[in-house]
């Protein structure tokens, strides 16, 4: 949330930031609930800047985020050098945030799967297509193969797919599938040490061994295929912030589909004459920041409690 909301203490950076505070317990709780181990790395975190004329914009970032009880620290060339010596001589000054995590995602969505199985959750895969045939009052659904299923409620989480209910909900539901294409370098353990941003993008040391570096974006459809000029918008520019990349080849290349919905923001919240339909869906490239807030605040509808933090900003029926 410090990192890359630079300009605006809205409800969504409320949002951000009260999942970044509930992550060290909530991970904790995976781990312990699943038995599964990922890794969760409070590393914190740098944004570089190579122009002066960009210190001004730290600095009111600091001031404004600092209301927030955002730990901070603008570091200069010279203490750069000693917090990450790696770093490119270009880099004239980043803001430090002690806070900032990153965790290993794959390890994690596997940890969150277990854990809700050892819980009693019933997951059923490979249905390919679920269609929503009675929802008003009672809810039935139907699977592409004839399996059916009835509950009390309905969460909407299908990510870039859940533009598909549209027309089932008569609501206007503009979410669509944004390409991130991602790339990964082998690295000596603690050549670099923190996570790196950038006005280009991030780099991302994992305690495997790996340098993750992200992301570009396009619009191709459901389309999760990498493509060079994609990966080169990388590879282009991650040499000016680690000069030793430019002699290496990335050992990994993958693509991902963040679900972006028309203003941002996600869609997260009950219909207004349909209490029993929740929507959580819509968090376009802060899916994994999201998810311990995001879990909390349906687990707190689902339950007729208050809501921790503001989502009104998330209406599910805004659009419409």
């Amino acid at each position: 949330p410090y990192s890359e909301i630079g300009e605006d203490p809205d409800d969504f950076f409320r949002f951000c930031l009260a999942s970044l505070k509930a992550y060290p317990q909530w991970q904790q709780m995976v781990k312990s609930i699943s038995g599964a181990a990922f890794e969760y790395t409070n590393s914190g975190s740098l944004h570089a800047v190579y122009h002066e004329a960009d210190l001004l914009a730290l600095q009111s970032r600091k001031q404004w985020q600092g209301a927030f009880g955002a730990e901070s620290e603008l570091l200069d060339r010279e203490q750069l050098s000693k917090l990450e010596p790696e770093l490119s001589r270009d880099v004239v000054a980043a803001m430090y945030y002690p806070e900032e995590s990153h965790l290993f995602a794959p390890d994690y969505v596997k940890a969150l799967e277990q854990g809700c199985r050892k819980l009693g959750v019933t997951i059923v895969e490979h249905l390919e297509k679920v269609e929503v045939i009675e929802w008003q009052a009672d809810l039935f659904l139907k699977a592409k193969n004839g399996q059916t299923f009835t509950g009390d409620r309905l969460v909407v989480c299908s990510g870039a797919w859940s533009q598909e209910l549209e027309d089932t909900f008569s609501i206007r539901i503009p979410v669509y599938p944004i390409r991130g294409q991602i790339c990964a370098y082998h690295i000596p353990v603690g050549t670099v040490k923190h996570i790196v941003y950038t006005s280009q993008g991030y780099l991302v040391p994992k305690e495997n061994g790996t340098l993750v570096n992200g992301a570009s974006e396009d619009i191709a459809g459901f389309a999760t295929s990498v493509t060079e000029k994609g990966i080169k918008r990388l590879t282009n520019w991650n040499r000016n912030v680690f000069p030793f990349l430019e002699k290496k080849e990335p050992f990994h290349r993958w693509a991902g589909l963040r679900p972006a919905t028309q203003d941002g923001y996600p869609l997260i919240g009950n219909l207004q004459d349909a209490p029993h339909i929740t929507f959580a869906t819509g968090h376009y490239r802060n899916g994994i920041l999201l998810s311990p807030i995001t879990a909390l605040t349906v687990a707190d509808i689902v339950d007729g409690k208050q809501e921790r933090v503001s989502i009104s900003l998330f209406d599910p029926q805004r659009f419409t």
